[in-house]
Parts: structure tokens; C-alpha cells; sequence
């Protein structure tokens, strides 16, 4: 994971909004599917992606997968837009 996979991931706004009902509670892959209209498949995809770059994880509870947002990640985004932020033209 990497700030090109954070990137890539925070550049959809389904995933956004993904993260943003993760930063709320967390809970499973089909309730966050209820609150789109978007097939179970899409929304494992968008989670593959947002698990990829690392602002998701995920605890299997049973039979059950709950997703968690973790947004210790965007550190190193923060970071570099710091670092631009100080630099001077």
C-alpha cells in the first residue's frame, strides 16, 4: 500500500462514501451494499480496492466479514500534503 493506492482509492466517491459509513460503524458488506445501488459484487470490488491501499480491514465474525475503516493510513497522505504545502515557489 502506497500513496498511489490511497489515491486511487479516495478518487471514486462511492468508496468515499464507503469510508465515510465505516467512520460511523462498522458492519458487514451487505449492509453497506443496502445503502447503494449497487450489486454485492461491485461493492466486494470497491472493498478490495479501499482494503488494498489500507482504509479497511476486515474481522470475520463467524460466518460473517465485519469491515472497519482505518484511517491510521492517511498519515502518509497528511504527510505529503504537508510537504507540498511547504513548498515555496
Amino acid at each position: 500500500m502506497g500513496l498511489q493506492d490511497i489515491c486511487r482509492a479516495l478518487a471514486d466517491p462511492t468508496r468515499r462514501e464507503i469510508l465515510s459509513m465505516l467512520q460511523r460503524q462498522s458492519m458487514p458488506a451487505g449492509q453497506i451494499s443496502s445503502a447503494f445501488n449497487l450489486t454485492g459484487a461491485t461493492v466486494s470490488h470497491h472493498l478490495s480496492i479501499l482494503k488494498q491501499a489500507g482504509l479497511v480491514s476486515e474481522e470475520r465474525h463467524g460466518k460473517q466479514i465485519i469491515y472497519q475503516l482505518d484511517a491510521s493510513v492517511l498519515d502518509e497522505v497528511l504527510r505529503w500534503f504537508a510537504t507540498l504545502k511547504g513548498t515555496k515557489k
